[in-house]
């Protein structure tokens, strides 16, 4: 078979799961530069639901003695997801999204291979491969608060309690930032200061990462000082989008992470999902240092006039567009005055269930969204 021929097989394959592949010049090219035809081929028509290693074997006609080595070899470059359940070890293939934008980065290799795909994953990013997101009500990832920025403790939602969130994983991982790597690495896009061993994953997903070479094993005493240095570094923890079992916090800059870049690039209407929370001014003891300004990342905030403000400008930060603000608390944990704090909306917007819940939504907003872009064409014609 040519290789053209095994990759257009190898891209209707990818396609058929939650996450498309939108048409682009830089689609072929990216794929070629991340899977080689010999893996291409191997994969297509691999379930995207696990299999055992026999069952794949009988699927792809192969002794399972020969297709398990190239198995292994595939997970560590993030083709594949491997667990296991009891003494099983169980393959899946992986989408597009969590292959190419995820796990291939988290190593923070600097091989030819990921110098290669990573211009072409910006490029294909912004040529419309994230517009699936742009009609979807729940993001992929949620602000969620930095420890003691709350105003009440009582108030705190066990889904928004950072401690608790930690407390409750059994098994803590942490990954370069594939969004600051994949820029960095990209000779058109300015070089991102932040700190990049910054994102976190848990439990089954932790083990994938750390037994397939993309990140270490880490404590959970480690774990709050990532927290604590990315929260220091003014970097937004952003956890997956569903209340049980999280498998992932980030921590984000808005020049590089995926959810920001849509907001300002895309032109989506909003980065990722607020909180439950937004940040509240204190003017009577407000430096005027503009700090929480510089560190806001939707710029939400401003330095306005305010005669009560102790300071000699007479000008104290302003919540200039409550819709802007996600209730990250980036703002609040530098603040010197002690002036912002978060304080709970009234109304509770509480996030899907589970991973399966979310991804019922979300393709349920892709399917209405589609059917409303076909009946709008259909109207002009």
């Amino acid at each position: 078979m040519s290789d053209e021929k095994v990759y257009k097989d190898f891209l209707d394959w990818l396609g058929k799961t939650w996450w498309q592949l939108t048409d682009s010049e830089y689609l072929l090219p990216l794929i070629k530069a991340n899977y080689a035809p010999e893996e291409a081929e191997l994969l297509t028509g691999m379930p995207f639901s696990v299999k055992t290693l026999d069952e794949l074997a009988d699927m792809k006609d192969m002794d399972s003695a020969e297709l398990e080595p190239r198995l292994k070899e595939m997970a560590k470059k993030g083709m594949i997801f491997e667990s296991k359940r009891g003494d099983s070890v169980l393959y899946r293939l992986n989408d597009s999204f969590f292959a190419m934008m995820r796990a291939n980065l988290w190593p923070g290799l600097e091989d030819e291979r990921t110098k290669t795909t990573a211009p072409l994953i910006n490029k294909y990013f912004l040529d419309g491969w994230f517009d699936q997101y742009a009609d979807v009500h729940h993001k992929g990832l949620r602000a969620l608060p930095i420890d003691k920025t709350i105003e009440d403790s009582r108030e705190i939602l066990p889904f928004e309690d950072i401690l608790k969130v930690i407390e409750d994983r059994d098994y803590y991982s942490v990954s370069t930032c594939p969004c600051r790597h994949r820029h960095n690495l990209d000779p058109d896009m300015p070089d991102c200061k932040h700190p990049t061993e910054v994102c976190l994953h848990f439990d089954e997903l932790g083990h994938y990462v750390v037994d397939n070479d993309q990140g270490r094993e880490i404590t959970k005493e480690e774990t709050f000082e990532i927290l604590k240095k990315a929260a220091d570094a003014g970097l937004v923890h952003g956890i997956t989008n569903f209340k049980e079992k999280p498998d992932t916090i980030c921590n984000c800059c808005n020049c590089c992470c995926m959810w920001f870049e849509a907001y300002y690039k895309l032109d989506h209407d909003r980065s990722m999902d607020a909180s439950n929370y937004k940040v509240e001014v204190n003017p009577d003891t407000c430096k005027g240092c503009a700090l929480c300004v510089k560190r806001c990342h939707m710029d939400a905030l401003q330095l306005q006039v305010h005669n009560k403000a102790p300071n000699k400008y007479h000008k104290a930060a302003v919540l200039v567009d409550p819709d802007l603000c996600i209730g990250c608390g980036v703002c609040v944990h530098k603040c010197p005055s002690d002036s912002l704090t978060l304080v709970r909306n009234q109304e509770i917007t509480e996030p899907p269930k589970d991973v399966r819940e979310y991804g019922r939504l979300f393709m349920a907003d892709r399917l209405a969204a589609r059917e409303k872009s076909e009946g709008e064409a259909g109207k002009e014609e």
